[in-house]
């Protein structure tokens, strides 16, 4: 009962830790930007230094859980460092000459070679990270879903299909809201993982680094139940030593190109909030 009750505290500060009507703003105006992509959705954005969400969308944010798809790496990558199946951003899995396709039916040509743990991250490549959980498996990967509560908002994530899919395959679902939560707490360190292997993850997910800004995150792109392609991103942009978390969650038709969609409205939404600016 005693580790029980740990691991529903662990969840609950996962998940709609901060979010209230007190501290939320709704925009609707970043609807256009759905709109303009032919998709529907939600963003969220944290001001840490004021303690204030941006919200669009909300009951989506909080309320809607969906397949994690490859922003599932955070948390892989995490437990793979932690328990030594990855000793660092370098280590390499060498390709099993199995020539995958992406979404449309082009060829995945960046995943088809050898590749290091920091370039499978940036890439997205789904070979390395079925390889890295197998590695893990089964039963470690369920401790540590179970340690930081992960995609609980409706019950405990269970581990009940293939452990190098179960995070493709919509058998565990997550809100917007506990992403942003994930993120944050990986941000300052605060997950029940060493300072190194925090660390390493950080330095991967860094994907633009300017005299303005800093902007890290890590995509995701999957399919619902129904067919409908479900994208997100999810991270953070420092500007003058600030940092903000968002989480933006996307649905189009099955045959969407996810890839620029969702930068595209992310960037955009950014733009509009005041960032790239370096004034926030």
């Amino acid at each position: 009962m005693r580790r029980l009750g740990r691991l529903i505290t662990v969840a609950l500060l996962l998940y709609f830790y901060a979010c209230s009507s007190n501290n939320v703003t709704i925009d609707d105006s970043l609807k256009k930007y759905f709109d303009d992509n032919q998709v529907t959705g939600t963003f969220g954005i944290f001001n840490n230094a004021q303690g204030q969400f941006t919200i669009y969308n909300l009951s989506r944010f909080k309320d809607s859980a969906y397949l994690p798809a490859s922003t599932f790496k955070i948390v892989n990558s995490l437990v793979g460092i932690e328990t030594g199946r990855i000793t660092n951003e370098r280590m390499v899995i060498k390709w099993d000459g199995v020539v995958r396709m992406f979404p449309g039916g082009d060829t995945a040509k960046d995943w088809n070679k050898d590749l290091t743990m920091a370039e499978a991250f940036k890439i997205s490549a789904v070979p390395y990270y079925q390889e890295v959980a197998r590695r893990i498996g089964k039963d470690t990967m369920q401790h540590w879903l179970d340690t930081i509560g992960y995609a609980s908002r409706y019950g405990r994530a269970i581990i009940n299909t293939r452990i190098d899919s179960f995070w493709l395959d919509n058998s565990i679902k997550i809100t917007a809201d506990e992403q942003l939560g994930l993120v944050k707490k990986l941000y300052f360190e605060q997950l029940p993982f060493q300072k190194r292997t925090q660390g390493i993850v950080k330095s991967v997910m860094l994907r633009d680094t300017t005299s303005k800004y800093k902007l890290a995150y890590k995509t995701g792109w999957g399919f619902k139940e129904d067919g409908k392609a479900l994208g997100w991103i999810v991270g953070w942009i420092e500007e003058n030593k600030h940092a903000y978390f968002f989480a933006l969650n996307v649905e189009g038709a099955h045959d969407i190109n996810m890839v620029p969609v969702r930068l595209n409205i992310l960037k955009d939404i950014l733009t509009q909030q005041g960032f790239f600016q370096g004034k926030k």
